[in-house]
């Protein structure tokens, strides 16, 4: 722990925090650690929003509920022209 402590360029202290999930540890710490142990793509997949339910959830508020057509802005084709 104390080389990973090292590594990561913070305190045993806060390594330990990291492996209890504390989540008042930062970002960037967290980030350092996952580099030191070779586990980048799983920082990857931590900020992926396509797989965060509550980013999802936003998104689907933004729609809207029902589209309209404009008015005059589709014309049924007539045969005659």
């Amino acid at each position: 722990m104390q080389l990973m402590a090292e590594r990561a360029m913070t305190s045993r202290q806060t390594v330990a925090r990291v492996e209890r999930g504390d989540p008042t540890v930062s970002v960037g710490i967290l980030a350092t650690v996952l580099f030191v142990l070779g586990m980048t793509e799983r920082l990857a997949a931590l900020v992926d929003a396509r797989t965060d339910p509550f980013v999802l959830d936003l998104d689907e508020e933004r729609l809207p509920r029902r589209v309209r057509i404009p008015s005059g802005g589709r014309r049924k084709a007539s045969r005659d022209e």
